[in-house]
């Protein structure tokens, strides 16, 4: 199979939370458990609305602050205490980047609308050929119209196609469309494992 396109996920793949220190002082501080607070950020009703573009990232914010009960005054030491721990793959940036010299290479992301300048202030967002963002277009993974969109935009088949993502699910839902998926456990592993698919 001839591959000619290369899609990789954000959070999970090239950004990673390394360090839960952060994330767990974070949520003693409110007597939570670190899965709780995960869960309250990523996972609940005002995330989810966030992730298809219903409501503003900051809007879904102040609904954690409103559960939190804190001011919007203390909105921005929380969030850096929350994400403290997250950090680029530099490592992993690299080899993407030396990919782009021979494949398109997309993101397809699950991210609300700060995700756009966030990688356009880290500088990562020219490391892709085509962004596809959950909160611009209106669905998220594992549903396949956002597969279909980044394809799409990227002009190439499904089987011509390849996945990265750190969430089972997403692979599944990538696959029964046609699409190779690479699922992301350790980085190393991941990039011998395109540079076999990708090997001409």
């Amino acid at each position: 199979m001839t591959f000619r396109a290369v899609f990789f996920d954000y959070g999970g793949v090239i950004q990673r939370t390394e360090f839960q220190a952060p994330r767990q002082h974070l949520a003693e501080r409110f007597s939570m458990d670190y899965d709780d607070i995960d869960k309250l950020v990523f996972a609940g009703e005002s995330a989810r609305r966030a992730s298809v573009g219903e409501i503003k990232e900051d809007a879904h914010w102040s609904q954690v602050l409103k559960r939190l009960k804190r001011p919007e005054a203390e909105l921005q030491t929380i969030k850096d205490e929350f994400f403290g721990g997250d950090v680029v793959d530099h490592e992993l940036v690299e080899f993407i980047r030396s990919l782009g010299e021979r494949f398109h290479i997309g993101l397809i992301s699950n991210a609300w609308d700060g995700m756009r300048p966030h990688l356009e202030k880290s500088g990562l967002i020219d490391l892709f050929e085509t962004v596809v963002i959950s909160a611009e277009v209106g669905t998220i993974k594992p549903e396949e119209r956002i597969y279909r969109l980044a394809l799409e935009k990227a002009q190439v088949k499904a089987k011509e196609a390849i996945f990265v993502d750190d969430m089972p699910v997403n692979i599944a839902a990538c696959e029964s469309i046609g699409m190779k998926g690479v699922l992301f456990k350790d980085p190393h592993v991941t990039m011998e494992t395109l540079k076999k698919l990708l090997k001409e």
